[in-house]
């Protein structure tokens, strides 16, 4: 008995404690409550500063108007894209864009039947004979000829006519057999080093380097410069880019960069925001001269810009833009300025030579960080050959990727690739030097006077097509002075065998870039130019689009349109791999 009663006291006396210390956990309760609260709200009011912040920068660089477009566009795509996944709209989507991608397929997977069909290893090696048998027939084909090509007829086509024509835009730079000799020859003495082991290929590094070292004095680079090639023009955006995030971070602290485009700006450096995860502030050009509107640059700056973009000359338009004046902001801001001359490459640095006009562009000017130049362009290298450069030594080692505690011993390597062809490096090497400053000033003047001639021509005698800006080196792009469809005069253009650029541009436009080949074919892009406008202006609309019409207009037809223009764009680039 004296159990439970020991155990009733027992709880009584436990009871009364309870109810002594509850008044005193009260408090602890709403301390505790009040400090939760607190880390609530401070984390609440953090997120909303940061994504202000975000809207403010967002709208100081676009306003409202331009903002609300966006956030319509980006909403009308959302929207697309959940539609695109129903039933009924693939089956409309794969009807309307099946006949493009059959004109497609048909133009670049024509039939071969003269051509072996190699979908897996043979099962013994080919002897030599046959495989240069094959590799001529290879060398032979020809996209969308006049008719299919068969055993009886492979040998009369001309797989290298639409180069050697001229009447293509870019794409073979210099085309002389005797050049296309010495490059082969150098690659082919080089074809098995890889400038990975320099230790085993001295030879390739001492040409690396002085291709590196002729290319920075071609653009005035100061004595502590430095740079690294690269696979083309895009790595060496790419690496640019990185470059500059890498610094922004390291020595501006800088977790969120952003870089300023013009609009006009190459293709690569979006590809470098998406890689990179860099924030795009994408300015637009003036509607006249097509050079970046500055005041909207200014504005776009702010504490986590890390890099400022100008073009010497851009793509689309081939127009310079205001090189010193965007220097001079990015050197108040202390951020980086990049000057694109991938296009411009071996021309724009021989303009002042040759007794051209040319613009400020390059070291010289006070605040230029980096520059890109495509070797494999104007400078009539292998393809797969460009230069990336910068102001000083410290700089580029920013691109560097460094891994000292792998497995397989210490990593480095200055770019994107590992291993590369110490090849190209060698046909690199001997395309400068035996062109040197005297033939780059030659072939300045020849290419620049051929777009000279094409632009006045336009100008004097085809009214119906105005040039867009004023160009200064290889490319001139025009579009519509209102009466004619500027793609139906591409697709006309098309038919008689040349092969120019369309242009998404405000108006829409054509450029062509003049190259070696481009010179003795002047007169005839002027004439049948004139021919295909007159032909355009004559014929009743209503018909067929042509595929520069269909495509392009396609993308500026609504807010969806560079989707579906998009969706066409994956499905090219699966049709490449299509055996």
């Amino acid at each position: 008995m004296s159990r439970p009663a020991a155990a009733s006291g027992s709880g009584a006396v436990s009871g009364k404690r309870s109810s002594a210390q509850a008044p005193g956990m009260v408090p602890l309760l709403l301390s505790q409550l009040a400090t939760v609260q607190s880390a609530k709200s401070i984390i609440f009011y953090y997120v909303l500063y940061r994504y202000a912040g975000r809207l403010f920068r967002h709208l100081r660089v676009y306003g409202v108007t331009t903002s609300l477009y966006k956030l319509y566009t980006s909403f009308s795509r959302t929207i697309l894209t959940i539609i695109l996944r129903t039933p009924a709209a693939r089956r409309r989507v794969e009807r309307d864009l099946g006949k493009a991608m059959k004109d497609v397929e048909s133009k670049l997977i024509p039939p071969t039947p003269h051509l072996a069909l190699n979908k897996e290893l043979p099962s013994y090696g080919k002897s030599s004979d046959w495989l240069m048998q094959e590799l001529r027939k290879l060398q032979q084909l020809e996209v969308g000829g006049p008719e299919p090509i068969g055993f009886e007829n492979w040998e009369s086509r001309n797989g290298e006519g639409v180069w050697r024509s001229g009447k293509i835009s870019g794409a073979v730079y210099h085309g002389g057999q005797e050049m296309s000799d010495l490059l082969a020859d150098a690659i082919k003495m080089f074809m098995l080093t890889n400038p990975l082991h320099p230790d085993v290929f001295p030879g390739v590094r001492k040409m690396e380097a002085e291709v590196i070292s002729m290319v920075l004095r071609m653009f005035n680079a100061p004595d502590d410069a430095a740079g690294s090639t690269t696979s083309g023009g895009t790595e060496s955006i790419l690496m640019a880019c990185r470059t500059m995030r890498e610094w922004g971070r390291t020595v501006k602290g800088i977790t969120e960069p952003e870089m300023i485009l013009p609009a006009s700006a190459h293709a690569a450096f979006f590809k470098a925001g998406d890689y990179f995860g860099i924030k795009v502030h994408q300015i637009p050009v003036d509607p006249v001269t097509r050079k970046v509107l500055l005041p909207k640059v200014k504005r776009a700056i702010n504490k986590n810009t890390i890099l400022i973009v100008g073009s010497a000359p851009n793509f689309p338009d081939g127009i310079i833009d205001p090189i010193p004046a965007l220097a001079s902001m990015a050197k108040r801001a202390n951020v980086g300025l990049h000057v694109d001359c991938c296009l411009g490459s071996f021309l724009v640095p021989f303009l002042e030579r040759a007794g051209l006009p040319s613009e400020p562009f390059d070291f010289r000017v006070d605040g230029v960080t980096s520059i890109s130049c495509d070797t494999h362009k104007y400078g009539f290298a292998p393809k797969g050959s460009s230069v990336v450069m910068y102001r000083s030594a410290a700089l580029r080692r920013h691109q560097y990727y460094v891994q000292a505690d792998w497995a397989g011993g210490v990593y480095a390597s200055p770019a994107i690739a590992g291993s590369r062809p110490g090849s190209l490096i060698a046909g690199t090497w001997a395309a400068l030097m035996a062109m040197g400053e005297e033939g780059y000033t030659q072939s300045c003047k020849e290419i620049v006077g051929a777009a000279r001639t094409i632009e006045q021509r336009i100008r004097e005698e085809i009214k119906d097509l105005r040039i867009m800006g004023r160009p200064l080196v290889s490319v001139v792009a025009f579009h519509s002075a209102g009466k004619v469809s500027i793609y139906d005069v591409g697709d006309g253009m098309s038919k008689k065998g040349w092969h120019l650029n369309a242009l998404a541009t405000e108006p829409p436009g054509i450029h062509i870039a003049c190259t070696k080949l481009t010179v003795p074919v002047v007169d005839q892009f002027v004439s049948d130019l004139k021919a295909t406008v007159a032909e355009v202006k004559k014929t009743k609309k209503g018909g067929p689009p042509g595929n520069m019409a269909a495509l392009y207009g396609l993308g500026s037809s609504s807010a969806v349109g560079p989707s579906l223009v998009g969706e066409l764009s994956s499905r090219f680039l699966d049709t490449l791999t299509k055996v």
